[in-house]
């Protein structure tokens, strides 16, 4: 290989690797958010137009959630799966949200999937993990407001 031949292919690696490194700040948590928030959507839709299965299952919960009334857990896992699914959507507040909804299915594992297959809901968990300790990513309203917060801070400070 020439060495003319080897630069080429360098710049071109370096081009390919960019443009990786551009998108890698925008689609992966974009895609993580989407699929996440899809699941919880449909996960708090057939609760609220379900039956409260959780009377029967309330002594299976992890302390303290075992001692609050199955009729305000229900409603209030209900809310937080449809809101928290909205939010991680429009990338708003999307750590707090990834974060109560990994709660949420950890409470999840411990009282319902101990006896049967936990390996989803360990896969949501570690698919919020980016989103927690990274950021939703720049495709989000947490990104237009850090960034304008932050450019509108300096202004002030300048």
């Amino acid at each position: 290989m020439s060495l003319f031949q080897s630069q080429l292919l360098k710049s071109r690696a370096r081009t390919l690797l960019g443009g990786l490194d551009f998108l890698g700040t925008w689609l992966p948590q974009l895609a993580l958010r989407f699929l996440l928030a899809h699941e919880f959507w449909n996960a708090g839709m057939e609760k609220l137009h379900g039956a409260n299965w959780f009377l029967g299952i309330q002594s299976q919960f992890p302390f303290p959630l075992n001692h609050v009334p199955p009729e305000l857990s229900w409603y209030l896992v209900i809310w937080l799966e449809l809101i928290g699914s909205a939010a991680l959507v429009l990338g708003l507040a999307t750590r707090f949200f990834a974060f109560s909804l990994s709660l949420l299915t950890i409470a999840a594992i411990m009282s319902m999937h101990t006896g049967q297959s936990w390996k989803l809901p360990l896969i949501y968990l570690v698919m919020f993990m980016p989103l927690i300790f990274s950021g939703p990513g720049k495709l989000s309203l947490d990104h237009w407001i850090r960034g304008h917060y932050v450019n509108s801070e300096r202004r002030l400070w300048s």
